[in-house]
């Protein structure tokens, strides 16, 4: 990768960590921890979050027409999605280990916790869980795409694209042919992250 993009790279992931500092510093403000993927709220914030929550009655009172209505067509997507998971779950754990690809782990992208808020009734907890699978199935996926696409076609856009996939800055400049036959080998067996990289320079 030439020096001025990995420096690039680098300023991303330094950014990344500052984001994460203040996001701890955030949680320390709302008064809550995360110890082994578990939400812990302290008792007095639970309170207070209980006293936040409406009834089912009173919510169900009160939801607009427009969102009644679209209540089929936000659910009829969610048999797409089972069927997206499964195919992408078979063909990773059938190409995967051919191609000598490590497999995506599906834990580290589908994130349930919404449940540990209080001021949620059944309702909303159970929308909260049907985006929480859907965006978390939307980066699974991603990640399994971005793998077989480092494999078999490792090369750049011309164009800028939105939200490059968490492999792209390794792969080759667009109209780079020289670099890409010379590369492409290197970049199949190369499926470390930017953390285990760092860890090996050491």
């Amino acid at each position: 990768m030439p020096p001025n993009i990995s420096e690039l790279v680098e300023g991303i992931r330094r950014l990344e960590q500052e984001l994460e500092a203040e996001l701890a510093k955030k949680r320390a403000e709302l008064r809550f921890s995360i110890e082994n993927r578990k939400i812990r709220f302290e008792q007095e914030v639970l309170l207070q979050h209980k006293k936040l929550k409406i009834g089912l009655a009173s919510y169900l009172l009160h939801v607009p027409l427009r969102h009644l209505v679209s209540v089929p067509f936000i659910y009829s997507v969610f048999f797409i999605l089972l069927l997206l998971d499964l195919a992408v779950t078979l063909y990773q754990g059938i190409c995967f280990p051919l191609y000598g690809i490590p497999r995506v782990k599906r834990r580290d992208f589908m994130i349930y916790d919404h449940n540990h808020l209080a001021y949620l009734n059944g309702i909303e907890k159970i929308n909260c869980r049907y985006c929480s699978y859907a965006s978390g199935l939307a980066s699974y996926t991603k990640e399994i795409v971005a793998r077989t696409e480092q494999y078999w076609c490792p090369i750049k856009h011309a164009q800028r694209i939105n939200q490059a996939h968490s492999r792209y800055s390794r792969f080759m400049d667009f109209g780079d042919g020289e670099g890409y036959r010379r590369e492409l080998e290197n970049l199949r067996c190369d499926f470390s992250t930017v953390e285990e990289k760092k860890e090996e320079g050491k």
